[in-house]
């Protein structure tokens, strides 16, 4: 890479993290506000508020369309529930659910 980096490394590892942080709190954010009520801004107030509260602290407007996209069911990620069972050290049982 090279000195140049070495020298900003540091320095770039914090401002991507703390952009990390902020982007998944209003993402959650955001996904409950469209989960709990109407996922269009113009119709659910509280969406609207948590959006521009977003937008005044910098987040990209892909994170907030993706976080209403989750909301409404249009993602691609598919979750469910899952239950693994085992066992463990001294032939103790081990139930993972996830």
């Amino acid at each position: 890479m090279g000195r140049a980096f070495e020298v900003r490394k540091e320095s770039m590892m914090k401002t991507a993290l703390a952009k990390s942080k902020l982007y998944a709190k209003y993402g959650k954010e955001i996904y409950m506000a469209a989960k709990a009520g109407v996922p269009d801004p113009e119709l659910n107030v509280n969406l609207k508020r948590v959006i521009e509260k977003a937008k005044k602290d910098q987040v990209t407007s892909d994170v907030i369309k993706r976080a209403i996209d989750k909301a409404k069911g249009n993602s691609d990620e598919n979750y469910y529930e899952i239950r693994y069972e085992g066992f463990g050290p001294g032939n103790s049982l081990i139930i993972v659910e996830c």
